[in-house]
């Protein structure tokens, strides 16, 4: 089974969206697809339409050793099955403290079903805690949904820092599968110069890098009202809109994670909606289709976020182009608190952490991740 961890510690990215339709999008094509909601808004579980009853099982029970995992999974459709979560969730981070190994809970939960299902998608919360950290561990790779903004740039860095802790410390294989870009608008020039640093800076990238060999998924997610929709109905995009732009992208981001045996084009309903998204990703050659020189121009202004690895130069973002309308405001440029590289040695891939007995165990406040607050002083 291979797991993939949707992450981005920012709200409102296309997380949730991602993850509930690229996992439909996998089952229509004949994948067995398990959808684990670990956001304790459980917006995964609202978005497939099951509303779980008072005193009914979720993902929380299974952490809290309440409950094993096949005893909390219920089918949404044909190769579809999800492990729905509750707002009860939202206490496990203190009740699971000084808890040992509780960074690998769901690891050793999802380590029974590797033979019953061949994918795994972590929707995960807008946080980088312990519910968080548990994904990483039992994650084979990492999917980024970041939506074209400069300000989503910033985040990013944190998130790798993140990844390369983890990797380090606790899951040696976990590596970035690549950026998705969402609710993309492929007639601005913002949306391209942002794409341009992103894709630059994962180039950059050094061998001991979690990013390394990462780059920006060929097919963007375009903007389309009917994935704001489908929602409300409880559907997929899949469901609710068959013949929508929402349908053309995610069946194509699909199959650039799990491609058919063979070639399958996309229903002819959506074939003039598609559009590829220029760039390195998975199965797309970088210098086919490059940006257009007037999309991506360099500012006059030139910002830099030198807390990058490699010092990835972002003269070309919209807040460059505009002076000093950046993170950073007026306090000068913006910054990332750490170089993530300098933290990654080079780790050769190795058994899955929760099958390795002499992995280290990983402390979250010993990564500089957030602890969880103390029940009695939570309780005060």
């Amino acid at each position: 089974m291979r797991t993939i961890a949707f992450i981005n510690q920012k709200g409102g990215v296309g997380k949730t969206t991602s993850a509930v339709n690229i996992a439909a999008g996998l089952a229509r094509d004949g994948r067995r697809v398990l959808l684990v909601d670990l956001d304790p808004q459980a917006h995964a579980t609202q978005h497939v339409g099951v509303e779980l009853a008072p005193g009914q099982r979720s993902i929380y029970d299974v952490l809290l050793g309440d409950a094993p995992l096949a005893g909390i999974l219920r089918p949404v459709c044909e190769n579809l099955t999800l492990a729905p979560s509750h707002i009860d969730l939202v206490a496990a981070e203190i009740e699971l403290y000084g808890r040992p190994g509780r960074e690998r809970i769901l690891c050793a939960a999802l380590q029974p079903h590797r033979e019953q299902f061949d994918l795994a998608l972590i929707d995960c919360g807008p946080s980088l805690g312990l519910l968080t950290l548990n994904a990483l561990a039992a994650a084979d790779e990492v999917v980024i949904p970041l939506q074209a903004h400069f300000l989503a740039l910033q985040g990013l860095g944190r998130l790798l820092e993140t990844v390369a802790r983890v990797r380090e410390s606790i899951n040696p294989s976990l590596r970035v599968g690549g950026v998705l870009l969402c609710m993309y608008e492929p007639g601005t020039r913002l949306a391209h110069e942002v794409a341009d640093d992103i894709r630059r800076f994962l180039e950059a990238a050094q061998p001991g890098a979690p990013w390394y060999g990462a780059g920006i998924f060929a097919t963007p997610v375009r903007r389309n009202i009917k994935l704001a929709e489908c929602p409300s109905f409880g559907k997929s995009i899949f469901d609710y809109a068959p013949r929508s732009r929402g349908v053309a992208d995610y069946t194509a981001v699909a199959r650039e994670i799990a491609p058919l045996p063979t070639p399958a084009p996309l229903a002819e309903a959506c074939a003039d909606e598609a559009a590829v998204m220029p760039g390195n990703g998975a199965g797309h050659d970088p210098a086919a289709a490059p940006i257009p020189a007037d999309a991506a121009a360099p500012s006059e202004s030139g910002v830099k976020l030198a807390g990058w690895p490699g010092g990835v130069d972002c003269s070309s973002t919209a807040a460059g182009r505009h002076g000093q309308a950046h993170a950073a405001g007026r306090h000068g440029h913006a910054q990332l608190s750490r170089d993530p590289l300098a933290r990654t040695p080079s780790v050769e891939p190795g058994p899955s952490p929760c099958e390795a007995g002499d992995q280290p165990p990983g402390d979250p406040e010993s990564m500089g991740l957030p602890a969880a607050p103390d029940s009695a002083a939570s309780a005060s």
